[in-house]
Parts: C-alpha cells; sequence; structure tokens
C-alpha cells in the first residue's frame, strides 16, 4: 500500500483533494465562537489576510498537482512550503484545525515521499521565472500604490505616497503598513486587496517555473550535419527518415554516436516521431538515452508514426505499442495504368490530358531560384488555412539549398499556368516519401491522379524505385469494418470513424491511397502507459497543428 501510496501519481492526487480543501475553506465563513477567540489573540487584519492567503495556497495546490504527478522536484519544494504555509493559514483566518491538521499531514506526507521528486526544472524557465520574480512585486506594488492613492475612502488624513508606496510593497506579503485607517473594515479591505496581489504574482510565477519550455533546443549545425550523415547510409531504413531534418525538433545521439533520435517536447510530452535514425542496432541505446532526458525533466514519452521494426524497439525499452494506421506504399518498377482495378485513375489521367493538363517531375536542385519561388509561393496560396500542418510526415520548408535531393512533380494547365504539385523527400537512395500535396481549387478533377501517375512514369529517370504516399489513420478498421461478416464492434468503430471523417478526412485519405493498390506498412504509437494516452493524444494533435493556440495566447507566451 505504502508503495502504491508514494507514487507521484497519487501524491498529485492527494494534494490536489487538500488543496481543493483549502480553497473551498477559505471561501465559507469561519465559525463565529472561534474567529472572536482569533480576534483576542492577534489584530483584526490578519484573518482577513489568512483568509486570502488560504485561498492563494489552495489554488497553487490544485495547480501543482500535474507537476508533481511528472515527479518534479520544483514542484515539490513548492508543495511542501505551500502546506506549511496552508496550516499557519487555517490557524489564523479562524482557527481552522481540522484544515490545518490535513495539511500538517500533507507537510509530514511530502516528506516521506521526497526520493521520488527528482526531475529537474524545463530547460530554459529559470530566466522567465527570474523576469517574472524581479518585474512582478514591482508591477503590483505600483498597482497597489495607484489602487490607494485613486480610492481613499477610510484613510487617515495625514498620509504621504512614500506612505502609501510602502504600504502597498509590504500588504503584498500580508504586513500591515504605516497608512492609518478610520477603521479595521477599512483596513481589512486593504489588506485583502493587496494579499490578492501578492498571490497573483506568485501564481504567475509558479506557473512559469512549472511550464515546459519546448525541450533543450533545436538540433544546431553540427547535429544537422551529423543527422544528415546518417541518413546518407541509413536513410533508406525508414520513409519518415529524412523528416527528422525537422528545424523544431531537437535530437540525441547515442553514446557511440551511431543512432540518434529526434523529438519535439509538446507541453508535459517528449514526442518523437518515426523510428531512430542510423545503425539499427544501435537504436537501443538512442533510445535509452531519450528515455532517460524524458525521466529526467518529467516528460511523457511517446512516438509517433514508428514502423514495425521501430515500435519492437521501443517495445523492448519498456514502452506500449498500439497499431495507429498504414503507410501506402507503391512500387515504382511495377506500377501500371493498366488493368479493371486502375479503370478510376486512368480515366481521371485521361481526362486530364483531354484537358491540356501536362505533368513534370523534377529534382528541386534543377529549378531555377525563379521557378522555386513562384511554387512555394502557389504552394502557400493552395494551403487549407493559415496554419501549416504536420509534423511526424511534413518536412516544413520547400527549395531550400539544404534540401537538394528533394523532388517535385508540377501540373500545369494548357496555358502553362501552375495548377498542382506534389512534393516528395528523399527515402534512401532509391526511394522517396510524400510531402506535400497542393492543388488549384479550380482545376480540373483529377490532378492529383495525374501527378502521381506523372511521377511514376518518370521515376526510373529519377532513379526513383519506391514511393510513400499518405499515411491512413486506422485503415484496417475500413478496410475490414466494410467486409461481408465483420463483427458488430468492428462495425461499430467503424461507424464512429466514419462520423469523425466528417471533420478530420479520415476515411477520404484511406481512399485516395487505396486506388493506387499500394502496399500497406503499418504504423505505430509507442507510449510508456495507457493512462498517458489522452496527454499524448492532444500533443500529437498540437504538433500536427490540428489543435492551435490563438495568436493573442501564442504572444502571451512568448511564441
Amino acid at each position: 500500500m505504502w508503495q502504491t501510496l508514494r507514487q507521484p501519481r497519487w501524491v498529485a492526487r492527494v494534494v490536489w483533494v487538500i488543496g481543493v480543501v483549502s480553497l473551498v475553506s477559505a471561501l465559507l465563513p469561519s465559525m463565529r465562537e472561534r474567529l472572536v477567540l482569533v480576534d483576542d489573540v492577534v489584530p483584526a487584519v490578519f484573518p482577513a489576510a489568512a483568509t486570502t492567503g488560504a485561498a492563494a495556497i489552495g489554488t497553487l495546490l490544485i495547480l501543482l498537482a500535474g507537476a508533481l504527478r511528472r515527479g518534479k522536484y520544483r514542484a515539490w519544494l513548492v508543495a511542501l512550503v505551500a502546506s506549511l504555509l496552508a496550516v499557519v493559514a487555517h490557524v489564523v483566518k479562524g482557527l481552522d484545525v481540522e484544515e490545518a491538521t490535513l495539511c500538517l499531514l500533507l507537510a509530514g506526507y511530502l516528506v516521506a515521499v521526497r526520493g521520488e521528486f527528482t526531475a529537474r526544472p524545463d530547460p530554459r524557465s529559470g530566466r522567465r521565472l527570474a523576469r517574472v520574480l524581479l518585474v512582478g512585486p514591482v508591477l503590483a506594488t505600483v498597482l497597489g500604490f495607484l489602487w490607494l492613492t485613486v480610492d481613499t475612502d477610510g484613510h487617515q488624513a495625514g498620509s504621504t505616497w512614500l506612505d502609501r508606496l510602502a504600504h502597498a510593497a509590504l500588504g503584498l506579503v500580508g504586513i500591515p503598513g504605516p497608512m492609518d485607517f478610520t477603521s479595521q473594515e477599512y483596513a481589512g479591505h486593504a489588506a485583502v486587496g493587496l494579499v490578492v496581489l501578492g498571490a497573483s504574482v506568485l501564481i504567475v510565477a509558479l506557473l512559469v517555473a512549472l511550464e515546459p519550455a519546448g525541450g533543450p533546443h533545436p538540433a544546431d549545425p553540427e547535429e544537422c550535419a551529423r543527422l544528415r550523415a546518417m541518413l546518407d547510409r541509413w536513410g533508406g531504413e525508414d520513409s519518415l527518415g529524412y523528416f527528422a531534418t525537422r528545424d523544431d525538433r531537437c535530437v540525441l545521439f547515442s553514446a557511440s554516436g551511431k543512432a540518434a533520435l529526434t523529438y519535439r517536447v509538446i507541453g508535459a510530452v517528449s514526442l518523437a516521431a518515426g523510428d531512430p535514425i542510423g545503425d539499427p542496432e544501435a537504436w537501443p541505446a538512442a533510445i535509452e538515452a531519450w528515455l532517460a532526458e524524458a525521466k529526467a525533466y518529467g516528460w511523457t514519452p511517446a512516438v509517433l508514426g514508428a514502423s514495425e521494426p521501430g515500435a519492437r524497439a521501443f517495445h523492448r525499452s519498456g514502452l506500449d505499442v498500439l497499431e495507429l494506421g498504414d503507410e501506402a506504399i507503391v512500387d515504382a518498377t511495377t506500377f501500371t495504368l493498366e488493368g479493371r482495378s486502375m479503370r478510376g485513375v486512368r480515366q481521371a489521367v485521361s481526362r486530364c490530358t483531354r484537358g491540356g493538363i501536362s505533368v513534370s517531375a523534377h529534382r528541386v536542385a534543377d529549378l531555377s531560384p525563379e521557378e522555386v519561388a513562384d511554387i512555394r509561393h502557389r504552394a502557400d496560396a493552395w494551403r487549407d488555412g493559415e496554419v501549416e500542418r504536420g509534423f511526424s510526415m511534413a518536412l516544413g520548408r520547400f527549395g531550400e539549398e539544404r534540401d537538394p535531393a528533394t523532388v517535385v512533380v508540377l501540373a500545369r494547365d494548357a496555358s502553362g499556368e501552375l495548377v498542382g504539385l506534389l512534393h516528395f523527400v528523399p527515402w534512401g537512395r532509391d526511394g522517396v516519401s510524400l510531402d506535400l500535396m497542393r492543388r488549384d481549387r479550380a482545376s480540373e478533377n483529377g490532378v492529383i491522379e495525374a501527378m502521381v501517375a506523372g511521377l511514376m512514369a518518370a521515376a526510373p529517370t529519377l532513379g526513383v524505385r519506391r514511393v510513400s504516399l499518405n499515411f491512413a489513420v486506422f485503415r484496417s478498421v475500413f478496410a475490414r469494418g466494410e467486409r461481408l461478416g465483420a463483427g458488430p464492434v468492428l462495425r461499430l468503430w467503424r461507424s464512429v470513424l466514419l462520423a469523425a471523417s466528417k471533420f478530420w478526412q479520415i476515411e477520404s485519405l484511406y481512399r485516395a491511397n487505396a486506388k493506387y493498390h499500394p502496399d500497406w506498412e503499418p504504423r505505430y504509437l509507442c507510449f510508456r502507459s495507457s493512462s498517458d494516452l489522452p496527454r499524448v493524444g492532444v500533443a500529437a494533435l498540437r504538433a500536427e497543428a490540428f489543435l492551435v493556440e490563438p495568436a493573442w495566447l501564442q504572444r502571451l507566451r512568448g511564441h
């Protein structure tokens, strides 16, 4: 039983419950008989300030629960101090012995489980915390000074601006200042208001101190060079390998330097994508380094879109695995438009040909800067919404000199105007993996099929033998759920996904890929425990830009 109670998630639950108790106790009136006893011992302003303090501490404990669940040492330390302060606050605000005893027991409990909280502060959070601690009290003092200057009800005559400034500064921590008031009611009103300002600074500082900072750093030029050297040798192992060079990913190398793993920290989730890069024999060392870092900072590790070999490696390192969907792989050497099964694609290509649409495929390095700039402009104009989506299967850039081997497929109408494009990143020496798929909405229906067929026709010239197309989430559910004899659970799950497809195009992506009769390669989600899945799911949606913070909140957070 004690081993269970020592676990950070149980400590977080206990702290959350006692935080709620403290907050509710502060909001409810104290027993009159006890309050009279307190008033005989301490000045009348103290109970009011202590009540505000108890409410602030209760709020702090509630907010700390999430960080405590991650094993954060800083959260443990703040919770311990807050619980001890809560003991004093509950006694002073109305001799609330029951709540004070609970908080005292909580302090003892936290001391007993100290060894479970070793996670370090997130990188770079110290600098922002220092700014809050320096600027916050100054700003709160100024606001308190302005309030005391404007609202003069109940003030004794003769107070100077220096008195008001000192009273505001001392009042932030609940200490009576030099100002005199006409009654205890007015003095208590001022004390409560100033303590609320001080508590606000404390809460903001706590949130900043516990906020993840987005990982150690994006990969620097030296790390990028090492990563690309690994891709040159081992890039054919995983069709998603080249996406590891995204600018928003951090990288960790194995001790031997033979393998690496790229990831991004979103909230409290360290989210990797695809397989590790490099020698498969060195994958376990890279995975262990990543898991050790996640544990050190209290991050939740997860992997989005691992292949079957990668998923096995992550599973051997202690992660659970869930099949997420399938990746469509087309063999360019055997692809043909002939046959009854390809009738739909063949008709789409013929329709585009009759409409005067021509298709060409190029290495981006072979295009002029003017052509690259025009393609980039058109791609941005055709994007669905302002946000560039993608993380696990999107590069996030186009036409840069560092990506000379990428392939672009262009569709032009009879007048030579660009009406569609596909962009592929390298997959080893003989493959490409789809990055961008854009077209003019006013273009002929079937442009995408024409561009895919055009790429297959140009594959021998480009040295391409295999092509990775879009990823189909829960593809097997659609494929098996529509068959005769499918069970009730499978049919129900398919119905749910069909309903979700109205918003996220889950089924349409599957259908769009299936028409080319690809080989389906499963992709997996790897995670530590099922209780992490909601958090991991939100992080994945944020990474892929399906959940986006409002612009005003991003500016407030300094992004």
